[in-house]
């Protein structure tokens, strides 16, 4: 399954044996090697950074070993945490991706190599391959987890997530990172705001099924749902997205553009050129295209509790050549609140499926409790 990218079994006995007490105490962590480790290779998914060792932990990384967790190894990213895959295969079906970017960490803890890891995502990189694998992904509110030694590619959209078995082990961590207290249920059924979102035209019948039947067991268990649709604010964010993120990465990646061109996949090459193209103010104005947005979520959000919607436009895909599309995933993203993946069954190829729950910035620990209530509903 090739879910590692470095993997020290010596290292990593030592490592448990000496680890802190707290609310991870001995669980083992599987870190996406775009974020820096002391002890480990950080390369980043390109052969320009093969061999490199930083001198320090990336906040994230020290924060997860001061909470009491071992660092089991370094898992398999895609180039720069963008496009071009690695070698990891989906632990369901080793001919179909296990996602992108975040694709060691997610079939790691779907093959049960480690119950927690860490996932970055600036379109859909955590969510997406939760979907994939048949777990839980949580992306929390940008910023929420500290940036601090990431290979960071898009300033305005990169954020640190993380992988579990289920929302449970999702707050667990997160609360772990960042000292929040991440474990109070709801006393009551949400509010439930249903949008199949900009990936709407892309779904299969089984994963636009799958999110009706969601829909209706809620509704059953006493939420109350309501259609809604993308307004033209969102829309227009999820046009802006491709060019703040492309514009962002190319100014992230200028020095490996400069110095080691060669050494970067054509597919991420194209993008970085395509956003060069563009006029300066393009960024400016994307930026300014999410901050709209994110005002008229707000809004729209104010009578609901959570969004519900589409993880992915359907399983997995056949092949490893890519990683599969983030129309699901991206608009959300760029309106920086917290979305998780929660498993959801499976589709007409017995693969998994995932369904996503979407809130407004800050509200971490709400969605968290309703993603776990969401879980008993559906029995996932």
């Amino acid at each position: 399954m090739r879910a590692f990218a470095t993997l020290e079994p010596a290292r990593v006995r030592q490592a448990a044996a000496a680890a802190l007490p707290g609310p991870l105490h001995g669980l083992p962590v599987g870190v996406k090697d775009v974020l820096d480790t002391a002890d480990l290779p950080s390369q980043y998914g390109s052969p320009i950074w093969a061999g490199h060792r930083p001198r320090a932990d990336a906040a994230a990384v020290a924060l997860a070993r001061r909470a009491g967790g071992v660092i089991q190894g370094k898992t398999v990213t895609t180039e720069f945490a963008t496009r071009h895959p690695g070698p990891t295969t989906n632990p369901h079906d080793p001919a179909r991706t296990p996602g992108g970017s975040s694709q060691g960490s997610a079939a790691g803890v779907a093959a049960g190599f480690f119950p927690l890891a860490f996932g970055t995502q600036t379109a859909g990189s955590v969510l997406r391959p939760a979907a994939y694998c048949g777990i839980a992904g949580f992306k929390p509110s940008y910023g929420l987890i500290h940036r601090a030694g990431m290979k960071v590619m898009s300033e305005s959209l990169d954020t640190i997530g993380v992988f579990g078995r289920g929302a449970a082990d999702c707050a667990l961590f997160a609360g772990a990172l960042t000292g929040l207290d991440f474990s109070a249920r709801p006393e009551a059924a949400p509010r439930i705001a249903l949008c199949f979102g900009p990936g709407e035209l892309l779904l299969t019948e089984d994963s636009r099924a799958r999110i009706e039947a969601v829909a209706a067991a809620c509704a059953r268990a006493g939420a109350r749902v309501t259609p809604v649709p993308l307004t033209a604010p969102l829309r227009a964010a999820v046009e802006a997205h491709p060019v703040v993120m492309n514009a962002e990465t190319a100014h992230a990646l200028a020095w490996e553009r400069n110095a080691t061109r060669a050494l970067i996949s054509p597919v991420l090459t194209e993008r970085l050129d395509w956003a060069e193209s563009l006029p300066a103010t393009a960024l400016i104005e994307g930026r300014a295209t999410f901050a709209t947005a994110r005002a008229a979520f707000r809004d729209l959000m104010a009578e609901y509790d959570i969004l519900l919607t589409a993880s992915a436009p359907s399983e997995a895909p056949l092949g490893l050549e890519a990683t599969g599309d983030p129309a699901c995933n991206a608009l959300w993203t760029a309106l920086h609140g917290p979305c998780i993946s929660l498993p959801a069954g499976t589709g007409a190829a017995g693969m998994p499926l995932g369904v996503q729950l979407v809130a407004p910035f800050g509200a971490d620990a709400a969605l968290l409790g309703w993603a776990g209530w969401v879980e008993r509903v559906i029995g996932a």
